[in-house]
């Protein structure tokens, strides 16, 4: 049988979480591949992140800024862009909505 989840599901059991992990080792992903989704309700800028491996992004919904590396990325529904890994990021929602949704995943690196 195939692994599987849903992004609902996985709200309903951690719901003051703001990043929820969909994909990882438990569902057959491999070296340090993971995919999740992060509800972005901050209209401010926190600590940023940055990480060994390569992430991904994919606005779903929402509105909201991407800080990369110093530079503003604007999103919107259908944007995508990647972080080079050891690379600052951090993402804010836009005062015009209530949350940014966002879909990531993590790669290796080789």
């Amino acid at each position: 049988m195939i692994p599987y989840t849903t992004l609902d599901s996985i709200i309903a059991q951690m719901p003051e979480r703001t990043g929820h992990t969909l994909l990882d080792e438990d569902q057959g992903c491999v070296k340090g591949c993971r995919m999740g989704v992060s509800l972005y309700r901050s209209t401010e800028y926190h600590m940023p992140q940055k990480h060994d491996d390569q992430e991904g992004f994919f606005v779903l919904d929402g509105k909201g800024y991407a800080l990369v590396g110093g530079e503003e990325i604007p999103l919107l529904p259908g944007t995508a862009f990647m972080v080079p890994a050891h690379t600052d990021h951090v993402i804010r929602r836009d005062p015009s909505c209530d949350c940014c949704k966002v879909l990531w995943f993590h790669a290796a690196v080789e």
